[in-house]
């Protein structure tokens, strides 16, 4: 959190391409255009309560946290979710509000009248970018990986410095700073792509944070089990997985669970194992679907989603005939169902790849959907998995075959 001192440098250094000030009466179209200036260039901070001449007049609108997300919410397309506090008491009884946003994963607009107005930030203003600004713009924000870009408000003291111990020292076996040398913490990650000079990037995060969904709410996994065939209310449990994708471990073992231990977990509770005989008439029981097809079905969804796409989850659904994993976003770089059984590779976040990849999760050939979900599946039960493809989602569909049971 910032702190009186660093806001009231904050405000004597004066406005800059990066700081705005403004009072808190402004009307929601004006609070977006200078957000969406911001986020077009490369970030920066709006103050409420500060007059333009860097006299700290403080908030006066009630309920003024939930009128600063509701503007970006209805205001700005796509949707941008600031990271906002208050400094209180920055002169006597005078509160000013900071409202930061990161680099933006796309160009951002101002939604008025059913029209988009384009803003950038030149300096100390914000003004309508012209076609050929434009242009550049949005050719830059294609040529940037999402993952790498900062999470607005995401900082070092938001990432698990446990994890990070395990994984620069058991995983990759390499030296590291002490605990209490943060510089040398932020010149390893920001080497190693798990920060940036503006803040922990989103693969750092969602890999390594503490609270990952504190900062990105739909980047878990939504799990649901059904008695029957379709989807009902009667589930037989929900839960909503949430923490970093990797596990913790300690010289005795796992001390605590990742995404993918979570994921695991709760299937296990809710697939029945199928009952079989063998040679000598024993019964013996065998999961329903194999471990290696389980893992490497959950890891995709989690490393290739579209985490642009903010509004939903990842979803893990069983039925009593099947098993679903459906992923926000369509597959990225061309790669169709097709070319996925004939086992063509391509990433895209590479960087959440490399990582799980070092843990473990996946092989490093990146030829799991063909070699352990689709041949796993025709070995483990003669099914066919299904790879369908959506507008703006991918599913994994696992079938059960016939000898499915009840819970």
């Amino acid at each position: 959190m910032t702190t009186r001192i660093e806001l009231l440098e904050m405000i004597n250094n004066g406005e800059n391409s990066g700081v705005e000030f403004k009072r808190d009466d402004i009307d929601n179209r004006a609070l977006a255009k200078e957000l969406v200036a911001f986020s077009n260039l490369s970030g920066g901070a709006l103050l409420l309560g500060v007059e333009d001449n860097g006299t700290v007049s403080g908030i006066t609108r009630a309920a003024l946290e939930e009128w600063v997300m509701t503007a970006c919410r209805d205001k700005i397309r796509p949707a941008i979710i600031p990271f906002f506090e208050i400094v209180r008491d920055v002169e006597p009884d005078k509160h000013v509000a900071i409202v930061r946003v990161a680099p933006g994963f796309s160009v951002h607009s101002v939604w008025h009248n059913s029209g988009h107005t384009y803003y950038i930030r030149v300096g100390t203003q914000s003004r309508e970018a012209t076609p050929e600004e434009l242009s550049r713009l949005f050719q830059q924000r294609g040529t940037l990986r999402a993952e790498l870009r900062p999470v607005s408000g995401a900082r070092l003291d938001d990432l698990d410095l446990r994890r990070l111990r395990d994984y620069f020292g058991r995983v990759r076996q390499q030296e590291m700073p002490d605990d209490g040398d943060e510089a040398g913490w932020r010149t390893l990650l920001i080497n190693t792509e798990i920060m940036v000079e503006e803040g922990v990037t989103l693969s750092g995060l969602l890999l390594f944070g503490t609270s990952p969904n504190r900062f990105l709410p739909f980047a878990g996994i939504e799990a649901a089990a059904f008695p029957g065939v379709e989807k009902d209310y009667a589930a037989r449990e929900r839960a909503t997985l949430r923490g970093p994708m990797t596990a913790l471990m300690g010289e005795s073992g796992l001390v605590e669970n990742g995404l993918v231990e979570q994921a695991f977990d709760f299937i296990r509770r809710n697939v029945a194992a199928k009952t079989t005989l063998e040679d000598d008439a024993r019964r013996v029981e065998v999961p329903l679907y194999p471990s290696e097809v389980l893992r490497e079905t959950l890891v995709n969804a989690l490393i290739h989603r579209d985490y642009l796409l903010t509004s939903t989850d990842i979803e893990l659904a069983i039925y009593r005939d099947r098993l679903e994993v459906i992923s926000p976003g369509r597959l990225p770089n061309g790669i169709t169902p097709a070319r996925m059984r004939t086992g063509c590779r391509a990433a895209r976040n590479q960087l959440i790849k490399d990582v799980m990849k070092d843990y473990g999760y996946l092989e490093s050939m990146g030829m799991g959907v063909s070699r352990k979900i689709v041949r796993g599946m025709r070995k483990h039960n003669g099914t066919e998995p299904e790879l369908i493809e959506r507008e703006e989602s991918f599913t994994v569909r696992l079938l059960a075959g016939d000898s499915a049971e009840p819970v």
